[in-house]
């Protein structure tokens, strides 16, 4: 079973659910089937493929990587604590120190968010896509 027939079933069944006009629901069904033999959804199977043989890296790095960008982003989160707690007693030392964060983020390119953000998309496919095949737990 390629991946493709992996995805048709789980892509179906969310057509189901967010469809409610059967008529409109067969459309998307039928679209869906069209797609399956074309070149676009062979290059999606090619990127999932090899999203998926990330996942399953027995590297260390590799699979480190997702949870310490993760645990990046809560420590950014949790920062806003402190700063609201600090801006009680140093109101302007709270606003310089969430001028420079700004600055700082405004400054990274938008292609990284967009990595980013397509990384983690691709991966949360992919644990689909693993736990539907059984692979995953």
């Amino acid at each position: 079973m390629s991946l493709v027939d992996a995805l048709i079933g789980p892509i179906a069944s969310i057509i189901d659910k967010i469809i409610p006009d059967k008529e409109a629901r067969a459309k998307a069904k039928l679209e869906l089937i069209a797609l399956e033999g074309t070149q676009e959804m062979r290059m999606i199977e090619a990127q999932l493929q090899a999203i998926v043989a990330e996942a399953n890296s027995a590297d260390p790095w590799t699979s480190r990587a997702r949870p310490s960008f993760l645990y990046v982003m809560y420590i950014l989160l949790l920062a806003a604590l402190p700063l609201g707690v600090l801006s009680a007693f140093h109101p302007l030392a709270a606003r310089d120190i969430a001028a420079g964060m700004n600055a700082y983020l405004a400054g990274l390119p938008e292609p990284l968010y967009a990595l980013f953000g397509t990384g983690y998309l691709g991966y949360t496919a992919a644990r689909q896509w693993g736990k539907v095949k059984g692979v995953d737990r």
